[in-house]
């Protein structure tokens, strides 16, 4: 039996945490879920080569799976990391032409962006401050008045114009 070249050439995939950013209040503020969340996020992110910050997708039940928690939970750590100042939602989630369901798309501001003229990133969790949270972007509700208020609401209607 041979050996397998294709394992050979590949290398270990990690990330590195840096102390400076683990130090500031925002981190620090964060919960342990949202902290355990952003190494996730940042294993997403292909390398200064091919550099796709600002494409980053990671969704909700994977990140649960990945942290053994629930969705809710994961939801909130997401939200977490937005007001703090670590991520920025660049794309909401969408349903594709063909069905197919696309997670949102992140930026890490820890990182650069592919197309910008400084290397670093913007280090918005530099700027937070107790009790100024950046803005969070969540799904907006489909149907917020739901379909059942709807129809009871049609149902008086009828009682009341004696049911013709």
């Amino acid at each position: 039996m041979g050996r397998d070249k294709r394992n050979e050439q590949r290398g270990e995939h990690f990330t590195k945490l840096i102390r400076n950013t683990m130090e500031e209040p925002a981190w620090r503020a964060l919960s342990p879920v949202a902290q355990a969340l952003y190494p996730w996020l940042k294993l997403e992110w292909r390398g200064p080569q091919a550099n796709n910050n600002g494409k980053i997708q990671l969704s909700v039940r994977q990140a649960a799976e990945r942290l053994g928690v629930g969705v809710n939970t994961a939801a909130r750590a997401f939200h977490e990391l937005q007001a703090k100042g670590f991520l920025v939602m660049t794309q909401h989630a969408r349903l594709g032409v063909s069905g197919q369901a696309c997670s949102p798309s992140y930026e890490l501001t820890e990182l650069g962006l592919p197309h910008a003229q400084k290397p670093g990133g913007r280090l918005l969790f530099k700027a937070w401050r107790e009790g100024s949270d950046f803005p969070v972007h969540k799904a907006t509700i489909n149907n917020p008045t739901g379909s059942r208020k709807r129809r009871s609401a049609e149902v008086l209607q009828l009682v009341q114009s004696g049911g013709s």
